[in-house]
């Protein structure tokens, strides 16, 4: 097998393009190289201090959380044994502060706050004398503040991002719940309807067939017609393409309460219809109060009456049928759903027959 192809003995979490910040670890060469005092023991605290800074560093990114709370005070604790002898060993303490800043629970600003006073300490008490001391100490200082406050800008807007994309998938999710309920009532609407229209339909060429033949031949052209509508009226609701017209609904209204033998009175106005939003509202809602009047009313008489007046729409549907006021189901729900998204209501009357009324902001 080539190299190429080789899988990667790299565990996922280590650390790639990082690994550039490590090339601070040679400030530990300033003090051996300058210092004509320094022996074979300076270059081994060297070797030493910096392959333990490495090991430190790429544990820091670990994804547990012991081996990260090793690294932090690993090199914390570095920084100071080293310091003692090498000035150059401060910047461990930017190391730490960084490291400190990337685990979101260790309160970064006490850390970065605790560093610069140890910083501060060690230039005193160190065996490096004084100026030398002071020189190494300050950038050190300096950086230390600098990246760990780079390093929190960085990670406070790595949080802000984590919490966008997880709004963004509730938020989809929410979409495709809203999107699902939509298809159901839609389809709800619609076929409750039409199958009500078509079983209508069947059960009137039926009767027609031996006594009428010529008119049940025309009814059952009538019910291929809408059951052809009918099939692309579904496959439009469930691409979200479905547009609803307030004509088109009274029209079909009239077609089902005629072909059910139900005697119907409309009094719809002519002029300017609602708003987009508004009409599809009362469309549906007249689809809905329609089928279930066919089904369960067993009236003779129905008055639909639709007018506009004080800015609002007020849509009602009144039967001769036997009324009640049975528990609602899924249809009249998704009535309400619907005509309250738009800021309307949906009232019910179960005296002498059935009233729907239905009432939207114009």
């Amino acid at each position: 097998m080539s190299d190429a192809a080789a899988p990667s003995r790299r565990p996922a979490w280590a650390p790639r393009g990082e690994l550039v910040h490590l090339v601070w670890v040679s400030n530990l060469l300033w003090q051996p190289v300058f210092d004509p005092a320094s022996s074979w023991v300076s270059w081994t605290v060297v070797g030493v201090a910096a392959t333990l800074m490495v090991a430190f560093f790429v544990a820091s990114y670990h994804p547990d959380p012991r081996f990260r709370s090793g690294a932090l005070y690993g090199t914390t604790g570095l920084g100071v044994v080293v310091t003692m002898v090498n000035i150059g060993a401060a910047v461990f303490f930017v190391y730490a502060g960084a490291i400190a800043v990337r685990q979101r629970g260790r309160r970064p600003m006490r850390w970065l706050a605790g560093l610069t006073v140890a910083i501060a300490v060690l230039s005193v008490v160190t065996f490096v004398p004084w100026p030398y001391s002071l020189f190494g100490v300050l950038p050190c200082v300096v950086l230390l503040w600098v990246i760990g406050l780079q390093t929190r800008a960085a990670m406070l807007q790595q949080v802000e991002a984590e919490r966008l994309r997880i709004d963004n998938v509730r938020i989809e999710q929410l979409a495709t719940a809203a999107e699902r309920e939509r298809i159901a009532r839609d389809l709800h609407d619609l076929l409750g309807q039409q199958l009500t229209g078509v079983v209508v339909r069947s059960q009137l060429i039926q009767s027609l067939a031996a006594a009428a033949p010529d008119e049940a031949a025309e009814e059952a052209r009538l019910l291929e017609s809408e059951a052809r509508d009918l099939l692309d009226q579904v496959r439009r609701t469930v691409g979200g393409l479905s547009e609803v017209s307030l004509v088109d609904e009274v029209e079909g209204a009239r077609r089902s309460l005629g072909a059910a033998g139900i005697e119907a009175a409309f009094e719809v106005p002519t002029g300017e219809g609602p708003h987009p939003l508004v009409e599809r509202s009362l469309a549906l809602a007249l689809r809905e109060s329609v089928t279930n009047l066919i089904r369960h009313s067993e009236a003779t008489r129905c008055r639909v009456v639709l007018a506009s007046a004080d800015g609002l729409w007020r849509l009602e549907v009144a039967d001769d049928g036997v009324g009640g006021n049975e528990a609602e189901g899924n249809g009249l729900r998704g009535m309400r759903e619907r005509v309250a998204a738009v800021g309307g209501s949906v009232e019910r009357s179960g005296e002498r027959g059935t009233r729907i009324v239905v009432t939207v902001p114009a």
